[in-house]
Formats: C-alpha cells, structure tokens, sequence
C-alpha cells in the first residue's frame, strides 16, 4: 500500500467504497462518536464541508467506539443521529476500529504516516483528523481539540496546489 487511494472502507450503508474515488480532492479523515465531549464538531466538520466541497475537498467520517463507548449505535443510529443533529451532508463510513489487532487497514497507514505527538502512533481520542493532499499523501494530522474551522487556511492551501 502506497497512499489512501489503495485502500477501501465500506460506506455506512454497508456498501464497499474504494477511496481512489477521491483522487485529486484534498480530504479530511477524521473518526467520529455521537456521544463524545466533541461530538459538536460534526457541526464545524460540515462547514468546512459546504464552504470547500465545490473546490474539491471532502470530510470522511470513521465512526469508532474504542474511546470510552461514546459511539454505541448501529449504522442506522449514526447516520440519523448524524443527519438530525448536525445536518452532515458528507460521506459517513461503517463503524470501525482505529487501534489495536483489529485497525481498519487505513487507519493503521494514516498512523505510521502521521504518527502523533513525541511520535506516537495511537489514536488518543475520538475527532483525530488526518488532512491530506489532492496525491493522495498525508499532509498533517491534528488533535481532536483542533476545532474544524482551524483547518480552514491548511485546506486552502491544499486546494492550491
């Protein structure tokens, strides 16, 4: 595996979807949890969607329960929830892990691609997102108290190049 396009992820409507689809976008990754003490930032996360999605850029939702149980729900929850609360308009993604034996293979690439803070691989928390380029390469990964609109000038760019 060279770069996200390798990789497939099934939609959360259980559909396979191979993320070469989303070659030369520029794309946030981030996992996501309903009950989390930032959940709010679907709200920035969609904005940013509406404001650049015309440029080329998507968000990619990942919704994990590893992180304090906060994502319970079935597909069908996360997507309504999702819809109800915060209007996301994005592309969501089946439940997955995103450490450990059993990481979604994309996860475990954006990692070792980005590791975090003093060179850590593990997802700390909920609301890691992964900014990458229009090449497919990992551009930056931020902290989960890295609010959406902070991204919003690293995006533009992105959308540049």
């Amino acid at each position: 595996m060279t770069g996200i396009y390798d990789f497939q992820a099934d939609s959360l409507s259980g559909n396979p979807v191979d993320l070469a689809k989303y070659q030369g976008k520029v794309l946030l990754i981030v996992n996501t949890a309903s009950q989390c003490g930032f959940t709010p930032q679907y709200k920035g996360l969609e904005e940013l969607h509406k404001q650049f999605a015309a440029r080329g850029f998507e968000v990619l939702g990942f919704p994990c329960n590893q992180f304090g149980q906060q994502e319970p729900g079935n597909a069908s929850d996360i997507s309504a929830f999702c819809e109800r609360n915060y209007g996301v308009s994005f592309p969501m993604f089946s439940k997955i892990d995103v450490n450990g034996d059993n990481a979604h293979p994309l996860y475990k690439y954006l990692k070792q691609a980005a590791p975090g803070l003093l060179g850590t691989q593990g997802i700390k928390w909920n609301f890691t997102k992964f900014l990458i380029g229009k090449d497919g390469s990992v551009h930056e990964r931020y902290a989960p108290t890295t609010k959406p609109e902070e991204l919003a000038s690293d995006i533009e760019k992105l959308l540049a190049v």
